[in-house]
């Protein structure tokens, strides 16, 4: 289970540790974003920091609903005590969880400053 807390904003925040090839990590606190379908997004001095490989650009679609270009690197994360491999996407914006690692998980948070957030990953169903 991953844990984590609520800021002063009312923000659902984790911790995760992120690295680079070759072994460069950081602790990193990022903000749930259920609007983000991606990984994560880190902003480019950090991608830089950990010299994640670039892989692709794609577009995102913003909340206001234009569209922009953005370049995407690989990096690593441990989720659910697992490493993972993950396309992460370079932003100005601080660090982002998006929907693609809340997949298959089921997510639990108190909506006040210093709320619980809690991060379970899902079953699987037998048939």
């Amino acid at each position: 289970m991953i844990t984590g807390i609520v800021n002063s904003d009312l923000e659902a925040t984790v911790q995760l540790t992120v690295r680079g090839p070759g072994g460069p990590s950081r602790r990193i606190t990022a903000v749930i974003d259920t609007g983000f379908d991606g990984f994560l997004s880190l902003p480019p001095a950090l991608v830089a920091d950990l010299g994640l490989p670039w892989d692709h650009q794609t577009y995102a679609t913003l909340a206001a609903g234009s569209e922009i270009l953005v370049d995407m690197f690989l990096g690593s994360i441990v989720w659910n005590r697992r490493q993972r491999l993950i396309d992460i996407d370079e932003s100005d914006t601080e660090p982002l969880v998006g929907t693609g690692l809340l997949a298959n998980c089921e997510m639990k948070v108190q909506f006040r400053p210093r709320g619980l957030v809690a991060i379970k990953p899902l079953r699987r169903q037998s048939r």
